[in-house]
């Protein structure tokens, strides 16, 4: 007697479906970044010449990128991303918190207005505004004698104030699908509100915490309209040095090679955030 095939109750759509998704990844993701790596393995060439860029297999452009004077601004990038997200984390999760928490639900919706309409103007505008509010020739901070701009401070602030909305939003969302009775309960077998955060409401909101946090870190790391602005110049991010590589220097191979080393260290972040999720969901976190 033949046996008969195990009989699969999966929905079952036809391949073609996906064939926008991979024109769209190949378009937009594979074939830019198989340039990028093309002119990382080009050699810049003499412009006196006549010849600005000679392709080929040369590590010239890549193995400037691990000279000491780039490897601090790799390292001041991230410091000052990591900074900026920890700060951005202290100001968005007691926002997000409260707008879950304490918010009547008639009004959720105009707060959570209030936290996107600075979307709606332009980033490069919000930034020039914050350059003339810490101009210490100007009204607002010279009437407090603060003088801060062209510091890290200013870039710091800049960088908190434009990114704020990446964290809130998903934090928010993570908190909102929280079932708060678990931590009235706590609170009513006699817990404190430290012991029901720490236990309940903390592990409940990690992953939406860890995308928010995600979100904010990785376009911080590679940011350069901030800095420039409200850096003047004087405090370089990796985004600086792309910029300057492309448009000023014109010396593509090794703006592609800077590229490069940026995004595969951010990737790094990606995978270990992955990993983490993947632990969550494994272990039911």
């Amino acid at each position: 007697m033949r046996r008969g095939r195990a009989r699969s109750f999966a929905p079952r759509y036809p391949s073609w479906l996906a064939a926008p998704l991979l024109g769209y990844y190949l378009l937009l993701f594979v074939a830019p970044l198989a340039i990028l790596v093309a002119f990382a393995l080009a050699k810049q060439g003499d412009s006196f010449a006549g010849s600005q860029i000679i392709y080929g297999f040369y590590t010239d452009a890549i193995s400037q990128v691990f000279d000491s004077l780039y490897v601090n601004v790799f390292r001041q990038t991230f410091l000052m991303a990591a900074g900026g997200t920890l700060a951005t984390v202290a100001v968005g999760f007691p926002l997000a918190y409260w707008m879950a928490r304490h918010v009547s639900p008639k009004r959720k919706g105009l707060v959570l207005l209030l936290v996107i309409i600075p979307f709606w103007t332009s980033f490069l505008i919000r930034t020039f505004a914050w350059k003339l509010i810490l101009d210490g020739d100007g009204s607002f901070a010279g009437a407090l004698h603060l003088n801060i701009l062209y510091t890290w401070k200013a870039v710091l602030i800049g960088l908190v104030y434009g990114y704020l909305p990446l964290f809130v939003l998903p934090a928010y969302a993570a908190l909102e699908r929280m079932d708060w009775s678990l931590v009235d309960g706590a609170l009513d077998l006699g817990a404190t509100p430290w012991q029901a955060f720490k236990d309940i409401t903390l592990p409940l909101t990690r992953p939406g915490l860890l995308s928010g946090t995600l979100l904010v870190f990785i376009p911080m790391a590679g940011e350069y309209v901030i800095p420039e602005m409200l850096g003047g110049g004087r405090f370089l991010f990796v985004g600086n040095v792309i910029q300057g590589q492309f448009i000023g220097a014109d010396n593509w191979p090794f703006g592609s090679a800077v590229s490069l080393g940026l995004m595969v260290l951010l990737s790094l972040f990606v995978i270990l955030y992955l990993i983490s999720a993947m632990r969550e969901e494994q272990f039911g976190a």
